[in-house]
């Protein structure tokens, strides 16, 4: 866990910066996945990212996890420094962060019965003896609200949403500070995801675990989320509390995101299409990297690119954002998303 009351997790000017050749005698291109995020998540809070495919959310997901090392920036682990640390503090840090993946038919070796699949961190990790893993692995199996002869079974015989209990439950085997859960809703049911999602959020309740928790859909966020960020081309667009976001959305993008998701039971949001290709991040515009998809961008917003500043309680990266916010009394966020 972390130490005193630092952060689980905290991140400063976060960069992921990939070379990518392009022929015979020809200089490399560089692509920037993740082009400068700061964060923090506090124990027991969800931090959110949401965005397009091809963000830089997954790519800032394998940074936390400590899978891939950043091209620049601070991160830290419950206040360890975890991009500078020597292999053995790097291998400590390791234990406190685990991930969660997309694809529950992927993620699971196929050939392991799942109480070896649950006992693997532990036997790497840890000098418990094949008791007491085994013990531990049960345990951990009713907390995921499987059953104890679920332990001797193969992942085949399962179904989507108990793979993804079970790679859960792989993940809080080290009782991990963070868990880092890239997309884990999105290839089940939408009927099975909300009992997942309830999960989760059970299991943070107990656990007192932190989510970095990446995903595409809004109304997953909006039911488990504390804080958003909102990516576009690897910057941030808006990050700040969800109350807030939801409920009057201060950046072009977040609003085309917010109306863009269906509102059953409630008053349709009006839709905003968004015009232009999405831009190669091998070629980013020179302004806002939104400015050519954006109705409402002026000749600023194509010259001069903005920097995220504080505003209405969150931070945001627009020239114009002022403009968005009401006078009067805001949409209730409950509405918004069903």
């Amino acid at each position: 866990m972390s130490e005193g009351n630092a952060p689980v997790v905290s991140a400063r000017g976060l960069r992921r910066v990939y070379e990518v050749r392009r022929g015979w005698l020809r200089e490399p291109a560089h692509l920037t996945a993740v082009g400068g995020l700061s964060f923090s998540v506090e124990a027991g809070r969800t931090l959110a990212v949401v965005g397009e495919s091809g963000c830089g959310k997954s790519t800032l997901a394998r940074m936390v996890a400590l899978i891939e090392k950043p091209s620049a920036g601070e991160l830290e682990l419950g206040g360890r420094d975890a991009v500078h640390a020597r292999p053995g503090a790097q291998r400590a840090l390791r234990k406190t962060v685990q991930m969660v993946f997309q694809n529950p038919y992927g993620s699971l070796n196929p050939r392991q019965k799942i109480g070896a699949i649950l006992e693997g961190p532990l036997a790497i990790n840890t000098t418990l003896s094949a008791t007491a893993r085994a013990d531990r692995a049960r345990a951990m199996l009713a907390k995921v609200g499987l059953r104890p002869e679920h332990y001797a079974r193969y992942p085949h015989m399962f179904s989507g949403g108990q793979r993804q209990r079970i790679a859960i439950a792989r993940a809080l085997m080290l009782e991990p500070a963070l868990v880092v859960a890239d997309e884990p809703v999105s290839a089940l049911d939408v009927s099975v995801q909300a009992q997942v999602l309830n999960l989760m959020a059970d299991l943070q309740r107990d656990l007192n675990v932190a989510y970095l928790f990446i995903s595409h859909d809004l109304a997953v966020v909006r039911y488990l989320a504390h804080e958003v960020l909102v990516m576009y081309l690897g910057l941030v667009m808006e990050q700040g509390p969800k109350e807030r976001i939801f409920a009057q959305p201060l950046h072009p993008y977040t609003q085309a995101l917010l109306a863009a998701t269906p509102a059953l039971g409630a008053e349709r949001k009006q839709r905003i299409v968004l015009t232009g290709e999405l831009p190669s991040p091998l070629d980013p515009p020179a302004g806002c990297v939104f400015s050519t998809r954006c109705p409402h961008a002026i000749d600023r917003c194509r010259s001069e690119r903005p920097q995220a500043r504080p505003l209405d309680g969150r931070m945001v990266a627009c020239h114009l954002a002022e403009n968005f916010i009401q006078s009067g009394p805001v949409t209730d966020p409950g509405t918004l998303l069903h």
